[in-house]
């Protein structure tokens, strides 16, 4: 009695599903077309009316476990970029004498348009059912996203009301969580050694780098730049870092 083979062609696939799926373990750095490669196997695979179900979801699998390492990748290398960029607020708000702290809509809106040129946005979530809870979400473009938490009571400090108590709290939440997921310091309002070193304007160079439409107008803003002298070294930080997330956006 004669044994009967799979067709050709089918082994072949057969052979090419089992290669890619018995190979680079889970740890294993993968290139950033790994993804496409595998995609386009079990974009032939399900052509196949023969195709082993069982191969097909281990593809998947994989797949969403590379999507998962690259977007984890992403998130942390633009957040790196994003650091210098940062700045440190100002803390305007006064604890009736006992300390000072930045507000928390200075810090929004000191750090939303940052956050956006490097491809980020912070969410938050309450939970009221024990305590004040204050979840802060860092969610990046490419999918990552990193969240905190922290619990509280309310602040009756200040003769507030009930209403009033809840609200402060959660406002502590917000720049609490906000603080830890992306690493922001603050100063005092009169910190005379602070002013000094980083109070620069870098308004007209940050405007001048959003406007910028290719790559020849970023070279023309860094030109300028090195001609410039008297820029302090946090500033020029910052400058650059807008600058490279500029170059990133014109290039895609």
């Amino acid at each position: 009695m004669s044994k009967k083979f799979p067709p050709r062609r089918h082994r072949r696939q057969e052979l090419s599903m089992n290669a890619v799926v018995a190979a680079a373990p889970e740890n294993y750095p993968q290139p950033r077309n790994e993804g496409a490669t595998i995609l386009s196997v079990i974009s032939r695979a399900a052509a196949d009316p023969n195709c082993d179900i069982e191969k097909m979801e281990r593809l998947m699998q994989m797949h969403e476990r590379i999507q998962e390492r690259q977007a984890a990748a992403d998130f942390a290398a633009d957040l790196a970029e994003m650091q210098d960029a940062l700045p440190s607020i100002g803390e305007r708000g006064n604890a009736a004498g006992r300390y000072t702290y930045a507000l928390w809509e200075d810090i929004n809106a000191a750090i939303k348009p940052i956050m956006k040129q490097f491809g980020f946005a912070l969410s938050f979530r309450t939970d009221f059912s024990d305590g004040i809870a204050v979840t802060g979400v860092l969610s990046h473009k490419g999918g990552h996203r990193e969240e905190t938490t922290i619990k509280l009571p309310a602040d009756p400090s200040g003769n507030k009301n009930a209403v009033q108590a809840v609200a402060s709290s959660v406002s502590y939440g917000k720049r609490y969580t906000a603080g830890a997921l992306l690493n922001l310091t603050s100063h005092g309002e009169d910190d005379d050694a602070f002013t000094a070193s980083t109070g620069f304007d870098i308004t007209s160079w940050a405007d001048a780098i959003k406007d910028a439409l290719d790559k020849d107008d970023l070279d023309r803003i860094a030109a300028d730049l090195r001609t410039k002298t008297g820029i302090p070294a946090p500033a020029m930080r910052q400058i650059r870092a807008l600058w490279a997330a500029r170059a990133k956006e014109v290039k895609a």
